[in-house]
């Protein structure tokens, strides 16, 4: 039996990622130097983002439809529908509680290192945040629960909206499996379809160091390093408390189902890298759903607790909204009892849920929940524009991981999870 060739370091997509993200590095710190001298013109970094973008929208043209296609495929084979009722009930258990823990880790370390004290708002730069706080009013929660339901499936799977998707998947998905052997014929179609969508996605993800370089070139261009140096202390914060997240509360979940944290870590490295470089966790969604697939969890496992975990187990984000609103708090000196604290916690389960992967979403939900809190100026969110989307990366690569972790445990507490393909070790 002939031995399959081992790649070349160049040939993996791990070292293609990582190359150029620091490629994208060196890039947009000389365009942004250049800008500021007025040697080249600005409009430049609308080119570099297009890069960025193209390959971000050639992703999230596939997640739709492999979101459908996965739900359904795994609902349609399912004969006891309590066990998937399970699934659901227990993921979204799941995600209050994690969650939860990650708001009251990120108020906590804010209270301890007081990330907002010694700052001088005055002397500081402002970015225009209307837009945001406009957008953060259109929409009340009311509306955010009843627009679950699609008024029309075309738009929804048009307009990308995940969780109308979802629940219109969920459906079908049912209504197939009562149909007995015409709806497995269906679900047999379906799988040669998604099998044929892996296969553009796989072509698609070969773009992704060229995607990374775009991604990171545009956003250092335009905010560039010293923006960094003002804020350094909530972002070092803010890294400092998602790593301990990761490490230490998502490290001690996965002992407590028997898997390595580090060994999962490894296995998504590629996912994590392009995350870091697009600042979007979307732009590995449907590559997600397949890789926890091949690492032991059941289809209908990872179909169900990825895409809900998408909106509603956001462990980055978390902990980013909690400290960003105890950082303005301290940046205006208005001291905040215990009890108001509590209901900071209490507000952000709510609003945290509203957040998608999508870069900016969370500074949107930032300014509807600064709306609670009159005391605290939301004219504060001009401070944080400029490294808002430096923390984005931190955010996305947490809530990836986070949901990554939740796919497992799940899939292991429903005994959904294959533990032979785990210690075959597939992985691309």
């Amino acid at each position: 039996m002939e031995k399959t060739p081992r790649k070349k370091l160049y040939q993996y997509l791990t070292f293609q990622v990582l190359v150029a993200i620091t490629i994208g590095i060196l890039v947009g710190y000389y365009l942004h130097e250049q800008i500021q001298q007025k040697a080249i013109d600005p409009g430049v970094l609308k080119k570099v983002e297009a890069i960025g973008k193209t390959f971000i929208n050639m992703i999230k043209m596939l997640i739709a439809p492999i979101i459908f296609l996965t739900i359904v495929i795994g609902i349609g084979k399912v004969q006891n529908m309590k066990k998937f009722g399970r699934i659901g009930g227990k993921a979204l258990g799941y995600f209050l509680i994690v969650t939860t823990v990650a708001l009251c880790i990120g108020v906590l370390t804010a209270n301890i290192i007081k990330p907002g004290s010694g700052i001088d708002p005055e002397k500081m730069k402002k970015e225009d945040v209307s837009q945001y706080v406009e957008k953060s009013k259109e929409k009340s929660w009311v509306d955010h629960i009843t627009e679950i339901v699609p008024p029309n499936v075309v738009g929804a799977f048009a307009e990308g909206n995940l969780l109308q998707v979802l629940f219109f998947s969920i459906l079908f998905g049912v209504a197939v499996s009562k149909m007995g052997e015409a709806g497995q014929s269906l679900v047999h179609t379906f799988e040669k379809i998604l099998h044929a969508l892996f296969k553009v996605l796989g072509m698609i993800m070969v773009l992704a160091p060229i995607g990374a370089f775009g991604g990171m070139a545009y956003t250092i261009g335009k905010y560039g390093l010293e923006t960094l140096i003002p804020l350094g202390k909530l972002m070092l914060s803010v890294y400092l408390t998602m790593i301990v997240f990761i490490f230490v509360v998502l490290n001690l979940i996965c002992r407590s189902v028997g898997i390595s944290l580090w060994h999962l870590l490894g296995y998504i490295k590629e996912e994590i890298l392009i995350v870091l470089g697009t600042s979007s966790s979307e732009s590995v969604l449907p590559r997600m759903i397949e890789k926890m697939e091949r690492y032991g969890c059941s289809a209908q496992a990872a179909g169900l607790v990825i895409p809900t975990g998408y909106s509603f187990n956001l462990d980055g984000t978390s902990i980013y909204l909690s400290m960003s609103v105890l950082f303005l708090a301290q940046v205006f000196h208005v001291n905040l009892s215990l009890g108001e604290q509590l209901g900071i916690i209490g507000v952000l389960i709510l609003t945290s849920k509203g957040a998608a992967g999508v870069t900016g979403s969370g500074f949107i939900v930032l300014a509807s929940t600064l709306a609670s809190f009159p005391q605290i100026p939301i004219e504060g969110l001009g401070l944080l524009l400029g490294v808002d989307r430096f923390m984005s990366e931190a955010r996305s690569i947490t809530n990836l991981i986070g949901n990554a972790v939740a796919t497992v445990v799940i899939a292991k507490s429903e005994h959904e999870f294959n533990p032979v393909l785990l210690e075959k070790k597939i992985i691309e």
